[in-house]
C-alpha cells in the first residue's frame, strides 16, 4: 500500500507532523491518534502497526481524484471507517460520478457554486481557491451534521501544523501531506494507472478567456515541485499542459 520514506526532507515533514499530530489528541480520542501515530511511524522507521477496525469514523472530501481515491484506499487500509462527502459540481462527468457513486458518497450542494464561478470567469479572476473553500465549507457543515470528529482531504501540501489541526469543532486532516506523500506513491496507492494533467473544464474556460491566469496553475505546480510532491518530469508533463492547451 505505502512504504517507509527514504527522503529526507520527508522524514523531516514526518517529524513535524507528529507534533502536530500530539496537539489535537484529546480532540481525536486515543484509538485514532494511536492509529495515525503508527502510521506516521511506519512511514518513518518502518515499523508495522495494527490494522484492525478501530471504530473510528473519518469523513473524506471526496472528489473520485487521485489524491481523495489514495487517501480513502489508505484510511481504509489502516482500520478507519471512512464517510466520502462529494460535493456535487456543475462540471462532473457521468464517469466522475459513477466512481463518486461506487463507494456510497454522500453529496451535497454547494450553495450559489454556479453563479460564484460564472461571475468569477466573466471577470477573468481566478476561480480555484474560491471553489476550494465553497466545497470545503459544504463539506464540513455535513461532516459535523453527521457527528464525525475527523475530515480528511486530499492535500498534499499542508505539512506540519496545518496537517492536523482543530477547526470550529473538526479535526481537518490533510492526509496525503500528513504522511509526506508525493504523486508517485499515490498513483502507485491507486493502481499505477493516471494521466496527469488539470482536468476541470471550468479552469479551461477561464484560460481561454484570461490566459493570463495560467501563471496561477504553473506556480501550484512549483510549489508542489519544491515540496518533493512532485518529481521534475511530472511537473514539466503538468506545465507542457497548461501551456499547450
Amino acid at each position: 500500500m505505502i512504504v517507509p520514506a527514504g527522503d529526507p526532507v520527508k522524514r523531516y515533514r514526518l517529524r513535524y507532523n507528529l507534533d502536530a499530530l500530539e496537539r489535537v489528541r484529546e480532540a481525536i480520542g486515543e484509538s485514532a491518534y494511536s492509529r495515525l501515530r503508527g502510521l506516521l511511524l511506519f512511514r518513518l522507521e518502518g515499523s508495522d502497526f495494527e490494522k484492525t477496525p478501530t471504530g473510528v469514523r473519518v469523513a473524506l472530501a471526496f472528489s473520485a481524484g487521485s489524491d481523495s481515491t489514495a487517501t480513502l484506499k489508505i484510511l481504509r487500509w489502516a482500520g478507519f471507517e471512512v464517510v466520502p462527502i462529494t460535493a456535487k459540481l456543475p462540471q462532473m462527468d457521468e464517469r466522475t460520478l459513477q466512481k463518486v457513486r461506487s463507494e456510497n458518497s454522500i453529496f451535497v450542494v454547494v450553495p450559489r457554486y454556479e453563479e460564484t464561478m460564472r461571475e468569477l470567469i466573466e471577470k477573468g479572476a481566478p476561480i480555484c481557491g474560491r471553489c476550494h473553500s465553497m466545497v470545503m465549507e459544504a463539506v464540513e457543515r455535513k461532516a459535523r451534521e453527521l457527528g464525525v470528529r475527523i475530515l480528511a482531504t486530499g492535500d498534499m501540501l499542508s505539512s506540519g501544523l496545518v496537517s492536523i489541526y482543530e477547526k470550529d469543532g473538526l479535526v481537518i486532516l490533510n492526509f496525503p501531506a500528513f504522511l509526506a506523500l508525493d504523486k508517485g506513491e499515490i498513483i502507485e496507492v491507486i493502481g499505477g494507472e493516471y494521466k496527469l494533467s488539470f482536468g476541470c473544464p471550468l479552469l479551461w474556460e477561464l484560460f481561454k478567456r484570461a490566459p493570463s491566469t495560467k501563471r496561477l496553475a504553473l506556480q501550484r505546480v512549483l510549489r508542489e515541485t519544491r515540496a518533493r510532491a512532485l518529481s521534475s518530469e511530472m511537473a514539466v508533463e503538468l506545465m507542457r499542459d497548461v501551456l499547450l492547451r
